[in-house]
């Protein structure tokens, strides 16, 4: 069955991105797609129809081929809690948590449950576009790879190596990589794509003959830069530095902790017209004057709550609160909002607990068993309906889950006020994506807005990606390729 494999020379060069606009141009053409990334590293994830979690990338190109995300589409799923560590999700369930060195023994282990999960895929596809991890190159890691070369060996998946000339040095990634793979290795690579060319794209006509001339990959286009993908959902966290508002507007601060999780819960206030979604870096202050901070999501809460108060962010939050400004926390910023906050089976490290930020009359322990729902309901403050997902450890328990934020569908009271209705938590996410909701919250904010569909405006960007592919990469080589698959 065809199957194309996109590898990048390095992270953030923009594979989630190519095959989301790949897999919604072949689907406008009538072909049955699938998206497949056999390990995924990322705290930005989704929870899939059959109950399972996956990374955000793979929903994302889930909805560009018009389907529902399941957990086949990313079989093994790392979500980072330290430098050395992380939490290991198998096919979409939490399977313990894992030191890098400890993973690397275990990877071969987990192509059998790749490959499973690639077959299903397939059988029920006229297509799999898979997208594969980190850089191609990274032959320290090549052992018992299932990312990358493992993969594509394994299963005879023709490869496309991705480079970016808006970081330079794109024309030494490209060769350097077919320097450095082994000779059977290279050989699953029949061509390459440059991505995120400004400019004049002719001043760059010879770089790729040079490419070309060193690897003997098959050029397979030059993609302009296009400003329409910022209305997608950024996959890793490391891209939020550059994703600030404009200055001008209703002033919403985020700390960027650093195990921000789920952060795409902000992408539609960020593109909100109206409202400065300031991302607060360590080592600033966050901002006097905002009308509202939003605590993330954390996949290491009791860290992160530590680094907030090493930040002095506990103080600047006590400040804004005094002066009259609102504070909302999702999932793991709700639970750094209540009175204490406790790990006592070591989930996310080592067994231990911390007193929280006290804004909000609740406690929170930390359970093994993992919440993963889609839910919907109304919000308490104006009965407008919201949809979306949880995805968290730990129950939450306190005087001001008295006051919820939100009325569940299936009658659970979700959330928790403060009695003078300035500090808010609640563990959905995905609450402004909901239109009316979204705008609903911001009223209350002060600031008024005209209507706006964010999934048609998400829609619209995929719309516009498959059509800047199809101007600027040979789809119809590509289809050979992936049919070359034997």
């Amino acid at each position: 069955m065809p199957a194309l494999m996109i590898q990048g020379t390095g992270s953030s060069v923009g594979k989630s991105t190519i095959v989301a606009g790949l897999a919604r141009a072949l689907t406008r053409r009538g072909l049955r797609v699938l998206p497949f990334k056999p390990q995924n590293m990322s705290n930005n994830a989704a929870v899939t129809v059959d109950g399972g979690e996956i990374g955000r990338a793979q929903a994302l190109q889930a909805r560009a081929c018009g389907v529902a995300p399941v957990t086949d589409m990313n079989p093994v799923l790392l979500k980072p809690q330290s430098q050395v560590g992380a939490q290991l999700v198998v096919r979409g369930r939490v399977r313990g948590n894992y030191r890098a060195r400890e993973y690397q023994l275990l990877k071969p282990s987990l192509l059998p449950v790749v490959l499973d999960s690639f077959a299903r895929l397939l059988a029920a596809s006229d297509l799999v576009l898979v997208e594969g991890a980190g850089s191609a190159s990274e032959t320290n890691l090549r052992d018992g790879d299932i990312a990358n070369m493992g993969f594509a060996r394994a299963t005879g998946t023709p490869v496309v190596l991705l480079g970016d000339i808006d970081r330079g040095g794109v024309i030494a990634s490209l060769v350097g990589t077919r320097t450095v793979l082994d000779a059977d290795d290279a050989a699953c690579i029949k061509g390459f794509i440059v991505n995120r060319m400004r400019g004049d794209a002719s001043l760059f006509d010879a770089g790729m003959r040079t490419i070309a001339d060193h690897t003997g990959w098959l050029p397979l286009g030059l993609v302009p830069f296009l400003d329409a993908v910022r209305a997608l959902p950024a996959e890793d966290a490391a891209d939020l530095h550059t994703q600030s508002s404009p200055a001008e507007g209703l002033r919403i601060a985020v700390p960027m902790l650093p195990g921000i999780a789920n952060f795409d819960d902000l992408d539609p206030l960020r593109a909100e017209p109206g409202v400065a979604l300031v991302m607060v870096p360590p080592g600033k202050p966050l901002p006097a004057g905002c009308a509202l901070v939003i605590l993330p999501g954390s996949k290491a809460t009791l860290a992160d709550l530590a680094l907030l108060r090493a930040e002095g962010w506990d103080i600047d939050l006590q400040a804004h609160h005094r002066q009259g400004g609102r504070i909302l926390g999702l999932c793991g910023g709700y639970q750094m909002l209540g009175r204490h906050l406790a790990d006592p089976d070591g989930i996310e490290g080592r067994p231990g607990s911390a007193r929280g930020l006290g804004l909000l009359q609740v406690e929170t322990v930390l359970t093994p068993h993992k919440r993963l729902s889609m839910v919907c309901g109304t919000t308490m403050a104006a009965g407008e309906p919201v949809q979306g997902y949880e995805m968290h450890l730990g129950v939450t328990q306190g005087a001001d889950t008295d006051r919820p934020m939100l009325r569940l569908q299936d009658g659970r009271a979700e959330g928790a006020t403060s009695p003078d209705g300035l500090v808010s938590g609640t563990y959905l996410h995905g609450l402004f994506h909901a239109d009316a909701a979204r705008r609903g919250f911001l009223h209350r904010l002060g600031v008024a807005v005209a209507p706006r569909d964010h999934d048609a405006c998400v829609e619209a960007a995929l719309d516009a990606l498959a059509a800047h592919l199809e101007a600027h990469v040979d789809i119809e080589a590509l289809l050979r390729i992936a049919q070359s698959r034997p």
